[in-house]
């Protein structure tokens, strides 16, 4: 693989990251080794930071693999003071997104914080989430596997980029690891990242290539191979961990709330791995505070204590699936089943009516259009909307489809915003947790670029469309085209009275003054109107996931 590669972002002593140097310590309950020196592959060397317990039984340990910093400068409640995490929460020693050594250890496992290469004080050349960097990982849980303080049986865990790598990792199948705790990291950078349905995103990913840049060698362009290839080629399919060859127990979680980021990538990594002692947590709330909320913790410690320590716990009789039905922030119902997507699951056409801006369950015999403008933001005249009242109560649980016909009078391609909201009965939105730190989110989002619309065959369902991504096939000006728009999974309770409610749009339907943690999409292809054609000749609907009762 060819990487484009620039100077790091800093030095990482402008961060607090001091040049290695080994010391051993006692502190808080633990044996604390700061600047492991840890041999991998190509000749590198990288450093781990080692919290183990101090009475120095063989410990089984927790690996957590990361490019923010194992010197732990950057503590989730500082930097997102909204995350769920409470100031006090996590002792010092935790790292960003990373588990705390000091709950751990105290519990009999070893903490392994590592620097992955080209990051900080690590050797090598930093690239991220490529095969290079898996093959490091491989060499970094057989190592800790064969320490004299380690029982054998090496983890995984951690968030976001942590869970994202542990899907890299767990694909080249290192002996020793015994099982993984992927929480809410996406495993497509393509799709789930870089592009929400061929539309660039322009704040995020800018953003994190240049946090993850702080080292003493080259780091990866992301920036300017991401110019290079506007499309899913080979380049990108190597960022996209071989799901299927993974065969570790796994606890995968994943969150409703994450849309544009974790959402999907989680879902798609616990549909496609082929372990055989798997089980999946999806939740509404927000993820660092879901993480390290003590409910989670002792899910976490029941899976490791299984198959890290061989104890019988609670896990051999965990449904395969528990899942959250939010009602609104903070508030839902758990359930179980028994595999995902929920088997079982009834899908409903909901089809558009631009005369009425109502969703109905028959299609419109007439046809009719509706417009809006590409190029404005907020409500007024920048988008479209379609209603459903439910009469019953209804549990949308899964990925939803929009097809919807469009034609863009005044340019020849177009980008597409879609959201899903819950109304209550007054007619009042309801805002769910959104992007780890905000409460006023959707529920549900999807993307599209018109010429992006091909689809992947193989991968598509009837449920869920996958672009394929493999060329750019423009509709031109005023061409009337159907668009499949893949709706990101999602699990919310209609009651009688309220409403769901379809947004359609140019521009970014969710965009906080404060970026903080989410995603920009502003490097557009559109000008001028968008026209929306239903009924008749005009299969315009909304296909939506009704969970079994």
């Amino acid at each position: 693989m060819t990487y484009r590669f620039r100077a790091p972002t800093g030095r990482p002593e402008d961060r607090g990251a001091a040049p290695p140097q080994y010391r051993r310590t006692a502190a808080d309950g633990m044996i604390i080794e700061r600047d492991v020196a840890v041999p991998v592959r190509g000749g590198i060397t990288i450093f781990a930071d080692v919290f183990r317990p101090a009475d120095e039984r063989p410990a089984p340990p927790l690996i957590a693999w990361s490019p923010y910093g194992k010197h732990a400068d950057a503590p989730v409640t500082r930097l997102y003071p909204d995350s769920g995490v409470a100031p006090g929460q996590l002792s010092e020693y935790t790292a960003f997104e990373s588990p705390d050594p000091v709950y751990w250890t105290a519990r009999g496992y070893a903490v392994v914080s590592v620097d992955i290469p080209g990051t900080w004080h690590s050797g090598g050349d930093a690239t991220f989430l490529s095969p290079e960097e898996a093959a490091c990982g491989y060499d970094l849980v057989e190592w800790a596997a064969a320490q004299p303080w380690s029982n054998g049986r090496a983890g995984l865990t951690g968030v976001s980029y942590l869970a994202s790598a542990q899907w890299s990792i767990a694909a080249t199948n290192p002996p020793h690891l015994a099982a993984i705790n992927p929480w809410e990291g996406w495993s497509d950078t393509y799709r789930e990242v870089v592009r929400h349905g061929g539309i660039p995103e322009t704040y995020f990913w800018p953003y994190i290539g240049q946090r993850w840049g702080y080292g003493t060698n080259l780091v990866e362009d992301l920036a300017a191979e991401t110019a290079e290839h506007p499309l899913l080629d080979d380049f990108w399919a190597a960022k996209a961990a071989d799901l299927s060859r993974i065969t570790a127990p796994a606890f995968v979680v994943a969150s409703w709330s994450d849309q544009g980021l974790h959402t999907r990538g989680t879902f798609e990594g616990f549909k496609k791995i082929s372990s055989a002692q798997k089980w999946l947590d999806a939740h509404g709330g927000k993820k660092w505070g879901y993480y390290y909320s003590p409910e989670s913790l002792r899910r976490q410690q029941a899976f490791f204590d299984h198959f890290l320590k061989g104890l019988d716990t609670e896990v051999t009789r965990w449904s395969r699936v528990r899942y959250e039905v939010r009602d609104r922030a903070f508030t839902g119902s758990r359930k179980s089943a028994t595999d995902w997507p929920l088997p079982g699951t009834e899908y409903e056409r909901l089809f558009l009516d631009a005369g009425s801006g109502l969703l109905r369950r028959e299609a419109p015999a007439a046809e009719a259009t509706v417009a809006y403008d590409s190029e404005r933001t907020g409500q007024a005249r920048g988008r479209a909307t379609f209603d459903l009242r439910f009469d019953a109560a209804a549990e949308l649980v899964g990925n939803a489809k929009l097809r919807v016909w469009m034609s863009a009078p005044e340019a020849d391609d177009m980008d597409v915003f879609v959201a899903v909201q819950k109304l209550d009965r007054y007619g009042d939105l309801v805002g769910f947790p959104y992007y780890a730190v905000f409460t006023d989110g959707p529920v549900a989002l999807g993307w599209i670029r018109a010429s992006h619309r091909e689809l992947d065959e193989q991968q598509s369902t009837p449920w869920q469309p996958v672009l394929a991504h493999q060329r750019e096939r423009k509709p031109g000006r005023g061409t009337t085209v159907p668009l499949d728009i893949e709706i990101l999974p999602s699990g919310t309770r209609f009651g009688p009275g309220e409403t769901l409610r379809l947004v359609v749009a140019g521009t970014d339907i969710y965009r906080q003054p404060r970026p903080l943690m989410q995603t920009f999409h502003d490097d557009s292809v559109n000008h001028g109107p968008h026209v929306i054609h239903t009924g008749g000749r005009f299969d315009s609907h909304l296909l939506i996931p009704l969970a079994p009762a």
